[in-house]
């Protein structure tokens, strides 16, 4: 009897042993879960589903558990006890590895489900259609994205930040497309490029595009200087030889008079002193106005400025009469010199000696002061001022 008692207790511990050997977390899911943090160091936000999505579902299915996030492995009924423990021990292991990767603001929608299957399948619900409309607002800002005064490596950079976060959300971008954008997004000085591009009969990679178009801007930048010299630097250089002109004026002024005083040189200077040019600014000899040191000093400046180089016209109006040499009509810009005075409302006109034309305001029969007697015109036109004085002369025919 004491054989058979302590027979059966050995078989007891043994099966104990056994179950509790059996329901032994596995290593792999011990690493996993003890480094979950290390192995997905992004957590969950509304933005970054797809990214995120990717990295726990990589490692889970290293580790044989991606079953558990599909559900294509169901839970084991309940009759079958132990593979039913073991299932929800590996399952529920699974649950807070997925916890630790989500954020506060996001885990509150997954906090009461129980398996992995669950939370899994309800991030995907909730976030996809959220990461859809993300991925339409990113390739609508790379459809319409611009360099305008950006360097091309910050353009190109925006691009590839563009397209990354596409690629992350969950969506692809051809190479064709993302060098279409580019091409559309360069500024005018880049045609000649983008038809070369367009043109080309063998595509072009992107890393291939993107050393062309850091040298065409360097090429580019180039023909600028060479064409458009920097206006600031000439500016300056101007200002110096400029201010240092004055200053020589002023230390000249001195010695020599200005024009309109008295030269103290003598007006016998030698033999050759009349073969020298004498100036037309400071008066001296020996040099011309062209290369005085004084010809930009305002203190050499005569105290009026000349006439002549002043063109004011004089502008008369007169009541004479223009006489037409074929007698078939005749102008004057008084109106009382006209007699049964119409107004004109025709499309005729009167064109003087610059071309311009003056229109006819009125018309009506006049006496002419010819010589001689007075003849009586059947008919005559009365034509305004002229706004352009200076095209006629003193005796012409003027309109208001």
């Amino acid at each position: 009897m004491a054989e058979q008692g302590s027979t059966t207790s050995h078989r007891t511990v043994s099966s104990t042993s056994d179950a509790m050997a059996e329901h032994t977390i596995p290593p792999s899911l011990k690493f996993l879960v003890s480094n979950i943090k290390n192995l997905v160091p992004t957590q969950l936000i509304s933005d970054n589903y797809a990214i995120w999505r990717l990295q726990p579902f990589q490692h889970f299915s290293a580790n044989g558990f991606d079953d558990h996030l599909t559900g294509t492995e169901n839970r084991p009924p309940a009759l079958a006890i132990t593979e039913h423990k073991f299932w929800t021990l590996i399952d529920r292991n699974l649950v807070s590895a997925l916890f630790y990767t989500i954020s506060p603001s996001i885990l509150p929608y997954v906090i009461s489900l129980s398996t992995a299957h669950d939370v899994w399948t309800t991030l995907e619900r909730r976030l996809q259609p959220t990461n859809c409309s993300r991925i339409i607002q990113l390739k609508n800002e790379l459809h319409h994205i611009q360099m305008r005064d950006q360097t091309m490596r910050q353009y190109l950079d925006q691009i590839k930040i563009l397209v990354d976060n596409i690629t992350a959300a969950g969506s692809v971008v051809d190479p064709e497309d993302i060098v279409l954008y580019i091409l559309n997004g360069l500024p005018a000085t880049y045609n000649a490029f983008k038809t070369a591009i367009r043109t080309s009969l063998q595509p072009i990679s992107l890393d291939d595009l993107y050393s062309l178009l850091c040298s065409e801007e360097i090429n580019l930048q180039h023909q600028q200087l060479k064409d458009n010299p920097n206006s600031e630097v000439l500016a300056m250089f101007s200002n110096k030889n400029y201010s240092g002109q004055v200053k020589s004026g002023k230390q000249r002024v001195k010695n020599y008079p200005p024009r309109n005083q008295q030269s103290a040189e003598p007006s016998n200077s030698g033999k050759n002193s009349s073969n020298r040019p004498s100036c037309q600014i400071c008066g001296k000899i020996g040099h011309s106005a062209l290369n005085c040191w004084h010809r930009c000093n305002l203190n050499y400046a005569p105290p009026s400025n000349p006439k002549a180089l002043t063109v004011q016209q004089q502008y008369s109006s007169t009541n004479d009469w223009i006489l037409d040499s074929g007698a078939s009509a005749h102008l004057t810009a008084d109106a009382s010199n006209i007699q049964q005075l119409t107004p004109y409302h025709g499309f005729d006109s009167v064109s003087i000696a610059n071309g311009q034309t003056l229109p006819i305001h009125n018309s009506g029969q006049g006496i002419l002061p010819l010589p001689e007697s007075n003849r009586s015109a059947s008919q005559s036109n009365s034509s305004p001022r002229s706004q352009t004085q200076w095209t006629l002369p003193s005796s012409g025919s003027y309109r208001t």
